[in-house]
């Protein structure tokens, strides 16, 4: 799917500080990205601290981000979790019109088998109106879905048509570009590797600095893809302490104190996350202004 090539954001939820969502940054947030170069949005995914949203804050969060987008960038729903039935019955429920595509997580906490892995999402792709992309998170779901089970579904089931990759091995994402069917897309779906993901074959990243980011690290995937090497990797460089940083203390408490300092929402997280702490908002602090003053 040529819509999904290049970099997607997982959008945050910005939330007041009584802890309700903030509807006016979420727009800044949108326009931001927008106008910052990235290719998609995704709406509802782990970034999104969609665990600890109610169901009318969900349906808030798609609303205000339908409208906001106006129709600009192809979107891209979060519709996953460990009840498979219960995915089921979203899917077929759910209007999905709006979206080119779900992103649905591997079942977290079951930690089920590999044929297991394969029939939930079996299920997911029989119910699913739109294109699925599978997320493999490992380091969440404590299952890592294999290269084999992922080709299996590719081959299977037509709508089964991406992965965003979130192992961090590079060696797993290299087996599964080198194993996949042609149309079949890759996508980084940890920051620090995704040039050289994008550089072994992959269509891009679903990131989270890129929403803070979004003119440097969309352009450095895009001269990824264009297999302009050298100047990819100093955007790399240029961006690579500050990706380290996001995630020391949690996601997404990193980018929502880049977006702190950037003046476009508050840094206000759910329990049982936490803001990020004195010394890491010093760090972001110098890291964001210093961009901001070389740009």
């Amino acid at each position: 799917m040529q819509s999904l090539i290049g970099t997607g954001v997982a959008l945050v939820t910005p939330f007041n500080n009584d802890f309700t969502i903030d509807v006016e940054a979420l727009r800044r947030i949108v326009n931001f990205s927008i106008d910052g170069g990235v290719e998609y949005l995704v709406v509802l995914g782990t970034t999104a601290e969609n665990a600890t949203l109610s169901a009318d804050e969900k349906e808030l969060v798609i609303a205000t981000v339908i409208e906001v987008n106006a129709g600009r960038l192809p979107l891209v729903l979060g519709v996953g979790g460990n009840n498979t039935l219960k995915v089921v019955e979203e899917l077929r429920t759910r209007d999905l019109s709006a979206f080119e595509a779900i992103l649905s997580v591997s079942p977290y906490y079951n930690k089920p088998s590999q044929e297991g892995i394969y029939q939930h999402f079996k299920a997911v792709s029989e119910a699913s109106p739109i294109p699925v992309i599978l997320y493999n998170v490992p380091g969440r779901t404590s299952s890592n879905m294999l290269p084999s089970t992922v080709i299996r579904l590719a081959n299977d089931f037509e709508n089964v048509v991406a992965i965003k990759e979130a192992a961090g091995d590079l060696v797993q994402a290299m087996q599964l570009i080198k194993d996949k069917p042609k149309d079949f897309l890759v996508i980084s779906g940890d920051d620090m590797i995704a040039l050289p993901i994008v550089l072994a074959g992959g269509a891009g990243v679903i990131s989270v600095i890129g929403q803070g980011f979004p003119k440097e690290f969309s352009e450095m995937i895009r001269l990824g893809l264009n297999r302009k090497v050298d100047d990819a990797f100093k955007l790399h460089y240029l961006l690579a302490d500050c990706i380290d940083m996001i995630f020391e203390q949690g996601n997404p408490a990193g980018i929502k104190e880049v977006f702190r300092i950037l003046g476009i929402a508050e840094n206000v997280v759910r329990l049982p996350l936490v803001s990020v702490d004195e010394s890491l908002a010093n760090r972001l602090d110098f890291f964001v202004n210093k961009m901001v003053k070389n740009t």
